[in-house]
């Protein structure tokens, strides 16, 4: 993941830059089970050889019986979707070395082949889980300058080296997903701008025409991206941030698992506060909870309703927040067709289907988007729909 490039490299790398675009994405969705979350022993290590087969990724939720006839991917395309956002558990990569960091890569190459013989490009999204703390996200938080930073960015360098052979028509690279590194302001410091303009230093190393997918610090927030200086910048790179705006809205469920802070409503002005805490209290007598319980759940809930409805939460706020990516990509010169956005609700219920629509008809009334990633889930397979802009 880390050698830095030396800048010779790095000069005639953008020199052969300069007339690149990234590679199309029209319409997608990400497939977040199969090669995340790496099968761990009994002992935390990570099971080897690494990675969940298709078969057993296919098989992990329902019974093979009840899935479609027919290849997968083909079936994928055959929908009209162009690329799968391939979430990939960087652990088994970092935990190993040499041959045995090899035989990983081999299969992870022969995964994104699997794809891309559908037709369809792969964005080879490295996603990192907690499941093994050695080789999680926490790996690089210790400032650009740790060994825990070097190794991923070491790391990294491998999978371009993996990918750039598959083809650069076909793939793209996005080596971090939502970094930390809080808060994205002037009181924090400058180690994510570092750490992702030395990684994109060390790509283009590798490839001038690999497309890489940047994001910014803070969850890869739209506050991380307008943070970044992109001093790095070319053609063939793509900026994603990532859209929960209102988190409470987003982020609400109902299932039990934890409090019953749901029913909030989209957009907020379309309900009351009252409405919501009656929905909650039939929920959790549905759901047989005793009055303790619901009386504890109720406190927890209160607050965020409450916040919720005083901030009065709709389109103009939405169209606000993306305002401030839009704005930062004009200052810098960065084309709108090289922003690219995801946004995730936890439901699929109407009031989450609005949201959705406010999301992306904010984006089209504004004509500044090129990507947007959606999806509405329940912990299940994600959905992206770009928007084409021009």
């Amino acid at each position: 993941m880390r050698r830095i490039a030396c800048i010779a490299a790095w000069v005639l790398g953008m020199a052969m830059a300069a007339n690149a675009a990234p590679i199309p994405l029209q319409r997608g969705v990400g497939v977040h089970g199969w090669l995340n979350w790496s099968p761990i022993e009994d002992d935390g290590s990570y099971r080897w050889p690494p990675y969940r087969s298709e078969k057993e990724w296919r098989a992990g939720d329902r019974p093979l019986a009840n899935w479609r006839d027919g290849e997968a991917f083909a079936s994928i395309r055959s929908m009209g979707f162009d690329f799968v956002r391939l979430s990939v558990d960087p652990g088994p990569l970092l935990a190993s070395e040499g041959a045995k960091r090899q035989q990983a890569l081999d299969i992870l190459a022969a995964a994104v082949e699997r794809v891309t013989s559908a037709g369809l490009k792969v964005v080879f999204d490295l996603h990192g889980v907690t499941q093994v703390p050695a080789y999680s996200m926490e790996i690089i938080y210790d400032g650009a300058d740790s060994e825990g930073v070097a190794s991923y960015r070491e790391m990294v360098v491998a999978v371009a080296t993996m990918l750039v052979k598959i083809g650069t028509d076909k793939v793209a690279l996005e080596p971090y997903n939502e970094p930390a590194y809080y808060p994205c302001d002037s009181s924090g410091s400058d180690d994510w701008q570092r750490i992702m303009a030395g990684t994109i230093r060390d790509i283009r190393a590798v490839s001038s025409e690999l497309t890489i997918v940047a994001t910014g610090a803070c969850g890869g927030s739209i506050a991380g991206l307008v943070n970044l200086t992109p001093g790095f910048d070319d053609p063939n790179l793509y900026y994603s941030f990532h859209m929960y705006e209102p988190h409470s809205f987003t982020h609400q469920r109902s299932d039990g698992t934890n409090t019953f802070a749901s029913g909030l409503p989209w957009p907020a002005d379309s309900s009351t506060p009252e409405v919501v805490t009656e929905t909650l209290k039939a929920q959790m007598d549905a759901a047989g909870l005793s009055p303790v319980e619901q009386v504890m759940s109720m406190v927890a809930a209160r607050e965020a309703i409450a916040r919720y409805f005083e901030q009065n939460w709709g389109p103009s706020q939405l169209e606000a927040s993306f305002r401030q990516a839009v704005d930062w990509a004009e200052a810098h010169g960065i084309p709108s067709r090289r922003l690219s956005w995801a946004s995730s609700a936890s439901s699929s219920c109407p009031r989450t289907a609005a949201w959705a629509r406010s999301t992306l008809t904010v984006c089209a009334t504004s004509r500044r988007c090129a990507n947007r990633r959606n999806a509405l889930r329940s912990h299940g397979l994600s959905g992206n729909s770009p928007i084409p802009m021009e």
